[in-house]
């Protein structure tokens, strides 16, 4: 990434990597932790590649010091983490603390503030308690208080170090393959209900939770909330043809614009689905927030497995639309990666040209197209468990072994890279009299 030109990335941007509890913990039954629907979905059988689990994953849980000088590193200024909710809550109710829990993201927390990297957490990412779900989950309205409850118990834990806070992670990607699809945790197939119950609930305790630290966190911690939403670039087949831009539209509207619209936009879902699903009003308007302060964008233009393409100007073309659609407000890219498959490649050039293309791209949104870019998130740190793909798929900056009795960790050649570009920007960008 030599060629990359740092100088445009503002002098505090957040370089940082992104990790999932589920993805990385492992320890899925130890030190008073219960189960999540990915527990029970993986052991179900026959809903996950040749049905590898994440009960052992990177082991992080007992490792966690070794991610650490994988962080140490990179250089990373910041590091994206879940909270596992059954880890610190149980039964996913505050009726029931597990200090354990507690105890181990203390530590992950101090660990990376002492290393000076900033910590930004993830509430939810795709992990509801399993006995949540057997109280009806994400379909269930009384989900957005018990996620509110959750929430307040992990500001007031952890506020007071944590600045960086997301609700939700891919609310879209939670209700679509969850709840209608049926390929991810839970495994719903229930087209046209459960998939909108599910998405309008996420959407009402995102508001419920950012209202919380407003209210009562806000003044003393001084933190930022937001939640991160996932989004493709589309362009019609047919520039020329009237019927392709407004399916293009559609499909922006039924994929991003489904949760930023209400959040950052209108509090309402966008026209083009209130024209063809039957929502009901109540509640939205509590949604909508327009003052909030980071808007945060997982984008996935990326590569090799099925679902992926590698396109890193639609990133920039898509921060652009972020921007001019819906909000001019400080945008974090929380994830953006690109896949290996087959025989490991510890020097994945691809992977590396991937990076500096793309980073090329956010620099040309940020310089040329005045986006607020404040920060990157590779995605991911370590190989891990790749949701429905197992760990037949691997992302990381760290390659893992998972047949090393000892989960080795090696760098790959665009950690290298990436760590590469960091100490440049930082070298480069230091303020005048530092």
């Amino acid at each position: 990434m030599s060629g990359l030109d740092v100088t445009v990335f503002p002098h505090d941007f957040a370089w940082g990597a992104a990790t999932a509890a589920y993805q990385i913990e492992g320890g899925w039954d130890v030190d008073g932790r219960g189960p999540s629907v990915w527990d029970t979905f993986c052991h179900a059988k026959g809903g996950v590649f040749e049905d590898h689990t994440g009960d052992v994953a990177c082991n992080s849980y007992q490792l966690w010091e070794v991610d650490l000088k994988c962080v140490q590193q990179l250089g990373l200024t910041h590091y994206r983490l879940s909270l596992s909710w059954s880890r610190l809550l149980p039964d996913g109710t505050t009726d029931h603390v597990n200090p354990k829990g507690v105890a181990y993201y203390n530590k992950v927390i101090d660990d990376l503030i002492a290393c000076g990297v900033t910590p930004m957490i993830t509430l939810y990412h795709m992990d509801l308690p399993q006995a949540l779900q057997d109280l009806g989950g994400w379909s269930s309205t009384e989900i957005a208080d018990i996620f509110e409850s959750y929430a307040r118990f992990c500001f007031k834990s952890f506020g007071d170090r944590v600045k960086l806070w997301i609700t939700l992670n891919e609310p879209y990607v939670c209700a679509k393959l969850g709840h209608e699809d049926g390929t991810f945790a839970p495994g719903i197939k229930d087209p046209g209900i459960s998939v909108y119950l599910a998405g309008h609930n996420m959407l009402r305790a995102h508001a419920k939770a950012w209202h919380t630290y407003n209210t009562n966190f806000r003044l003393l911690q001084a933190g930022q909330v937001s939640l991160a939403l996932n989004s493709d670039w589309a362009e019609p087949s047919d520039p020329g043809s009237h019927k392709d831009a407004a399916a293009t539209e559609r499909y922006k509207d039924f994929t991003l614009g489904w949760f930023a619209c209400p959040v950052f936009c209108t509090g309402d879902y966008p026209e083009s689905m209130r024209a063809r699903i039957s929502f009901e009003k109540r509640e939205l308007s509590f949604v909508c927030d327009q003052g909030a302060e980071v808007v945060v964008d997982p984008s996935w233009p990326i590569c090799v497995v099925h679902w992926l393409a590698f396109v890193p100007d639609g990133l920039r073309k898509l921060l652009k639309y972020i921007k001019d659609t819906y909000t001019s407000l400080p945008i974090y890219i929380t994830e953006n990666g690109f896949s290996q498959m087959g025989p490991v490649q510890i020097e994945d050039t691809d992977r590396s040209q991937f990076y500096q293309d793309t980073l090329q791209e956010v620099g040309k949104a940020i310089s040329q197209d005045r986006v607020n870019v404040k920060g990157y998130f590779a995605w991911s740190l370590l190989d891990n468990f790749e949701w429905n793909d197992g760990y037949s798929v691997r992302f990381g900056l760290f390659h893992v072994d998972f047949f090393a009795p000892d989960l080795k960790r090696t760098i790959y050649g665009s950690g290298r890279e990436y760590a590469a570009v960091i100490s440049k920007h930082r070298s480069q960008t230091k303020p005048k009299g530092i």
